[in-house]
């Protein structure tokens, strides 16, 4: 399979939103619990469907940071 050609090396706002919503989710462990950021433990697991919602919700905040509001 070869790739998509991309314009001067330059990549898509939505490859570099992703790889932003990846840092943050994996370094803050953003969605995982219904507990707060810094505390371990303690917060109920949430179900898959809910947890997929909070990373939706934080690709679309991303996404929007990266267009620049528009």
């Amino acid at each position: 399979m070869s790739e998509l050609p991309t314009h001067s090396g330059a990549r898509r706002n939505e490859d570099i939103a992703l790889d932003m919503m990846k840092f943050i989710a994996m370094t803050t462990g953003y969605g995982r619990t219904s507990s707060g950021v810094g505390f371990q433990g303690g917060g109920a697991a949430l179900k898959p469907e809910e947890y997929a919602g909070h990373l939706l919700e934080l690709y679309g905040k991303c996404l929007a940071a990266v267009q620049g509001g528009k």
